[in-house]
């Protein structure tokens, strides 16, 4: 047992929660832990559904959005965002509430049975709102597994936790495409040889629909084994609307409120509009600036993947080292210098340098991100948290994607017609087209962003003092 104060927004109230759960079963373990060993392997069967899943749903709703399959796909992904902005709030309250155990199997079995569906789909509608329940159940599947990290680990390793679920999240992607590509050379084997399975429509995107079904199957079962803290009586009374509202108002004034929680949603939510342009402007950076085409694009990625992983491992060995509060604002600003450094660059292997700078930087933000509020939050309190997290990382990741290639066209007409695109430095001539204008002002809203939560990390420091 591990004595905590609770930081619910009176601020008054001692309670006693056990930090590892005394039933933890024997078993393979990682960190320590049996328990999270088997939601982290959970995680990556999830996580490689959902690349999978999202790789065939995009296929599928470019075949069937006939004429304008760039507006079918921008609607069904519009269906991605949309649940977070209205729901979030909501579902972290009832991950707060609910065993967060049943409502990670519920929704994995959720999402299977809807994903068993999308075979025989045959419009963009139906594509939309199939992917509308899927973004439901993940925003609570989401914040139900962050929550119960804490309760798996101990609170020295939770940094490492977080890094492997990085890994779980985003080291599946390269796996889950090479997977959907070689389903195309399945479908054609059994399209030859499975007549009487007609009727289940075999082709590359249903073969990976029913893939995607059996991980989360998969992934329900594996859950079912854990060992969480059992809800307390008073956490499983029914839920009045009245006393929703005001359960999310409290989760909101404890975030608004509290600096340290504070400086990490300012961090990673307004990050992601700086870094997160990075994404639909990188090809044309490539093709534009560096005279790289796609190729260069492709290692651009693969610098930033290296470093990401630099970052992570890296953290996570000297994670009880550092103080993680303090080393996290200064990793945003860090991977806001990289990227105005990186930009700047005119040959491709010194952007690669930085960009994998970048990726170290943005790798500990993440990790240090999630670790600060796992340690920082009470139990009745981490679903709202990360609930509202999620929601905010979404509109940021919206407002860049949708933004960053509407302001790089303006800046570029704007650049031609005032400086003809270039900028005379001395005996040297500086292109300045808008992808880099464009790149250079995400950058500087990183750097922002670490100014704002450095200032949050001296007004907690003020208040502990």
């Amino acid at each position: 047992m591990a004595e905590r104060v609770s930081d619910t927004p009176d601020g008054d109230a001692t309670e006693r929660l056990p930090r590892v759960d005394p039933r933890e079963p024997s078993g393979p373990k990682l960190l320590g832990s049996a328990s999270f060993f088997r939601l982290w392997l959970a995680q990556v069967v999830s996580s490689l559904g959902d690349w999978i899943g999202l790789f065939a749903i995009l296929t599928l709703t470019a075949r069937v959005g006939g004429g304008s399959p760039e507006a079918a796909i921008a609607l069904v992904m519009s269906a991605r965002m949309i649940p977070g902005f209205f729901l979030a709030s909501v579902g972290g309250v009832l991950v707060d509430r609910w065993d967060r155990r049943k409502v990670m199997i519920t929704c994995d079995v959720g999402r299977g049975l809807v994903l068993a569906t999308l075979p025989f789909v045959d419009s963009v509608w139906q594509l939309f709102l199939a992917s509308l329940v899927l973004e439901v159940l993940t925003l609570l599947w989401s914040p139900a597994k962050e929550a119960s990290v804490p309760n798996l680990v101990p609170a020295e390793k939770l940094a490492s936790a977080n890094s492997f679920s990085l890994a779980a999240a985003y080291g599946t992607f390269p796996i889950a495409s090479a997977l959907f590509a070689s389903l195309t050379k399945v479908s054609e084997i059994l399209g030859r040889h499975a007549g009487a399975l007609d009727f289940l429509r075999l082709n590359q995107e249903t073969l990976a629909f029913y893939f995607d079904v059996g991980t989360f199957l998969l992934s329900a079962t594996l859950i079912w084994s854990l060992t969480l803290p059992r809800t307390r009586p008073a956490e499983r009374a029914p839920i009045d609307l009245t006393r929703t509202f005001t359960e999310i108002k409290e989760g909101w004034t404890f975030i608004g409120t509290n600096p340290t929680v504070r400086s990490v949603m300012v961090g990673l939510g307004t990050g992601l509009i700086g870094g997160g342009m990075v994404a639909p402007l990188g090809p044309i950076y490539a093709t534009q600036v560096l005279h790289a085409g796609a190729a260069g694009f492709g290692l651009l990625l693969t610098a930033l993947g290296m470093g990401l992983a630099v970052g992570v491992v890296g953290l996570s060995t000297v994670q009880n080292r550092v103080p993680h509060s303090r080393l996290f604002p200064w990793a945003v600003v860090g991977a806001g210098v990289s990227m105005l450094v990186a930009v700047s660059m005119g040959s491709l292997g010194l952007t690669m340098a930085f960009i994998a700078v970048m990726g170290i930087c943005a790798g500990a933000v993440y990790v240090l991100g999630f670790t600060i509020l796992q340690e920082g939050v009470s139990d009745e309190l981490r679903g709202r948290t990360f609930a509202t997290l999620y929601t905010l990382s979404r509109l940021c990741m919206l407002i860049s994607l949708s933004l960053a290639p509407l302001v790089s066209r303006v800046l570029d007409d704007l650049s031609n017609a005032l400086v003809d695109g270039e900028l005379s430095l001395g005996s040297a001539d500086f292109s300045v087209p808008g992808v880099r204008l464009t790149l250079w002002i995400g950058a500087a809203i990183i750097l922002a962003a670490g100014g704002l939560a450095l200032r949050a990390q001296n007004s907690s420091s003020k208040a502990d003092t």
